[in-house]
């Protein structure tokens, strides 16, 4: 085939009748403006709050919500835009743009939570060294480390793919993949799959990590009722946050490489759910406990 920088690529994912595109504008729009807000207000009260909210906890959780403004950013707009127009087609570039911010998003995400419950480990297992270990140059670099690291395992993973050429420009989904690209390459691609692999591995020990940690913390908190009440605060809705973006990611994974083909618009709006549910439900999760910690500070004040 040509060469891939000329590539359009068709995207298959929208089969729908013009009513029902205009109705899923409406929804989409509406997600999608709906996911700022809660995002957006959840940073501006942890910034605006100077008091009770700037701890090492609220910032790593604002890094959390601007990681999913930019996962669903690098779904929504292009969704958007196809689902009023005629032709639902993304050049080689814009592909490559979508997958680099949205592999970033993913990335970032694991590491984050990992940084979280570190956090977390912290503040309940050495209550007493917590100032001491988790200074503001210490969550600056921890935040650092995350962004930097994601973004090079997603440098990594573009290049290998962007070696490949394609002998085809068909996409069966709304959105660009590492896998769908892989699946229209002329050769094996072996390298890709390795690594593939090993990132796979890496997050899911990540994942795994958190989890073990978790188990730690409930017996060091279930010997006091302060450490108890701590943990419920949280540590429970980071662990919901895990557990509904794991569960996402796999599940568009697991539907990318064995998914049939009925029912394709479902299929197609189920497989986006990692870049939809948690970017929408992670500020509502820990906002909840955020009202808490407010309405608490209001009292010790009055």
């Amino acid at each position: 085939m040509e060469n891939n920088s000329q590539i359009v690529f068709v995207l298959h994912g929208l089969n729908q009748s013009l009513l029902n595109r205009q109705v899923s504008f409406g929804l989409a729009l509406t997600a999608y403006l709906f996911t700022l807000f809660v995002n957006l207000t959840l940073i501006g009260t942890v910034l605006l709050e100077k008091t009770h909210l700037h701890q090492p906890m609220y910032f790593f959780l604002c890094n959390l919500c601007l990681n999913g403004i930019c996962g669903a950013s690098s779904f929504y707009p292009k969704l958007l835009h196809d689902l009023l127009a005629d032709a639902h087609v993304v050049s080689y570039a814009g592909c490559v743009a979508q997958m680099f911010v949205g592999y970033s998003y993913i990335f970032c995400e694991f590491t984050s939570l990992t940084v979280m419950a570190y956090d977390r480990y912290v503040a309940i297992c050495s209550p007493l060294r917590y100032q001491e270990l988790m200074t503001l140059q210490k969550v600056a670099l921890l935040l650092l480390l995350t962004w930097t690291f994601s973004l090079l395992e997603t440098a990594v993973g573009l290049v290998l793919v962007l070696q490949l050429p394609l002998c085809g420009n068909r996409i069966s989904r709304m959105f660009c993949t590492n896998w769908e690209l892989v699946k229209l390459a002329c050769q094996p691609a072996s390298y890709d799959d390795v690594y593939s692999f090993l990132i796979t591995v890496l997050h899911l020990s990540q994942a795994a990590l958190i989890v073990v940690s978790y188990a730690q913390l409930i017996r060091t908190a279930s010997s006091s009722r302060s450490d108890r009440r701590k943990f419920l605060q949280t540590c429970v809705p980071h662990l919901a946050t895990l557990l509904v973006f794991t569960g996402s990611l796999l599940f568009d994974g697991a539907f990318s490489r064995y998914g049939g083909t009925s029912i394709e618009v479902l299929q197609n709006a189920l497989a986006a759910e990692f870049l939809v549910v948690p970017p929408a439900l992670n500020p509502i999760i820990y906002g909840m406990n955020l009202k808490e910690s407010l309405i608490k500070a209001d009292i010790v004040r009055g």
